[in-house]
């Protein structure tokens, strides 16, 4: 009996000691610096000759009477909710057709995933190329119809489309691989079910394919949410948050007040409060689908 307890606390032992160096690394770079940005946002950015001193929720107050933070907020949740759900059906759709038997699809698979591998400078240059205005790709095939130029990216009212295009065909092929591995673990009887009953292909996909990828969906949603949150190479690269603050979101307001004006409690403030609500968004988001699922295993 004592051999037994030994033998299972050892292998608890061996458990732990191989998770250690992981849970070194997630304390020390990702728990340690919440805890201490939570603690910085509460007090004065040190300068020469003045150290930090408590001031409470003063920069809180600060930033909600910022009108170009609540204009980066509101560029934020726009760009979430169009990018999140248009990226999750392209990369459902691209996932369910090179899922099936059809020629090329090796190749397919790589190309839809290629963007993915592309720096974010390589990727920003093509689309650079894309918009602009005169000669780029966009303008020379409205040419060939008839149309004039567009200022894609100078312009308020295509700049922060113009994002959100980018973002949607640089992410679809990354999560297009985890529905891709979700078909795949879809039992083929269940398909064979559905053609002895006759049932449509959209019959196939909302009854079947669909529910059975929930926790797949579940999973690419929030990443491309918390994403959603995280986006400032893109920006800083093509628009640089222009026009005016048409395209500034929350990671670029933090970054343009930290470093020009060296102003490390508001950009903790404004860091913490990005993450609650990302947290809050994606506990909601969490909660809609799971209930979802259940409504549809209950009907």
């Amino acid at each position: 009996m004592a051999t037994r307890t030994a033998g299972r606390l050892n292998i608890h032992v061996q458990g732990w000691l191989m998770v250690l160096p992981a849970m070194v690394l997630l304390a020390a770079f990702t728990h340690l610096p919440v805890v201490t940005t939570f603690i910085d946002s509460f007090f004065s950015t040190p300068r020469a000759g003045h150290p930090a001193h408590f001031i409470g929720v003063q920069r809180y107050g600060d930033m909600a009477a910022d009108p170009i933070f609540w204009q980066a907020l509101t560029n934020n949740l726009l760009y979430a909710l169009i990018t999140v759900p248009v990226s999750i059906g392209l990369a459902l759709a691209m996932a369910i057709w090179v899922s099936g038997r059809i020629p090329g699809r090796a190749m397919l698979r790589l190309a839809f995933f290629m963007p993915t591998v592309l720096p974010m400078i390589a990727a920003a240059n093509i689309w650079l190329f894309f918009y602009t205005p005169g000669y780029g790709l966009l303008d020379q095939i409205a040419h060939l119809f008839g149309f004039g130029s567009t200022n894609w990216l100078g312009d308020t009212s295509t700049a922060l489309p113009s994002l959100m295009a980018v973002t949607i065909w640089k992410e679809s092929g990354f999560f297009m691989i985890f529905f891709l591995a979700a078909l795949q673990q879809v039992p083929p009887d269940l398909y064979e079910a559905a053609r002895i009953e006759n049932a449509t292909r959209w019959q196939v996909f909302a009854r079947s394919t669909w529910p059975l990828g929930m926790p797949t969906t579940l999973f690419v949603a929030i990443n491309e949410l918390i994403n959603a949150f995280r986006i400032v190479d893109e920006v800083w690269m093509l628009t640089g948050g222009g026009p005016g603050s048409a395209t500034r979101y929350i990671g670029l307001y933090i970054w343009r007040v930290v470093f020009p004006k060296t102003d490390y409690g508001f950009g903790s403030a404004a860091s913490l409060l990005t993450l609650y609500f990302t947290i809050v968004i994606c506990w909601l988001l969490y909660s809609a689908l799971i209930a979802r699922r259940s409504t549809r295993r209950i009907g």
